[in-house]
């Protein structure tokens, strides 16, 4: 039998390609479907599919606009669950530049807006220990 856990649960909603890459173009303000589109190189159908389940599980929320003479249109906005992923998507990016970009360096830097630093996600307990991101110091345990 397949093991239950959290991780599983998440994939179904965001481990895809084109669901995480929807997601990236949506932090970097990127919300309508044509810009969506174009960002992400997805087509129409998967498209559409993949920003139908992340509104139904409730990561992205369409929100109506309209452009002065135009017809009434809907953005996609991250919902308060959406915005969590924001670590996630960090952790992947740093993950990414430093196994994956060739010379040139990685094709996007995240900084903290007010002192300009660069922004990297890590593993801290809930008593502020840093961890590291190897996994070692960890222990699972097992609730169920």
């Amino acid at each position: 039998m397949a093991r239950e856990c959290s991780v599983a649960a998440a994939l179904g909603v965001v481990g895809e390609q084109w669901s995480l890459l929807i997601l990236r173009e949506v932090f970097l303000g990127v919300r309508r479907f044509d810009a969506i589109q174009q960002a992400t190189g997805a087509s129409r159908a998967i498209l559409v599919t993949r920003l139908r389940g992340l509104t139904e599980t409730g990561v992205l929320e369409r929100v109506d606009y309209r452009e002065s003479g135009a017809r009434t249109r809907q953005e996609y906005r991250l919902t308060p669950a959406g915005r969590e992923l924001q670590p996630v998507l960090t952790a992947l990016m740093q993950w990414g530049d430093k196994h994956l970009t060739g010379p040139a360096g990685p094709p996007l830097t995240i900084t903290h807006t007010d002192c300009g630093a660069t922004v990297r996600a890590t593993l801290r307990c809930e008593h502020g220990h840093l961890l590291a991101d190897t996994g070692h110091g960890l222990t699972v345990h097992h609730n169920r």
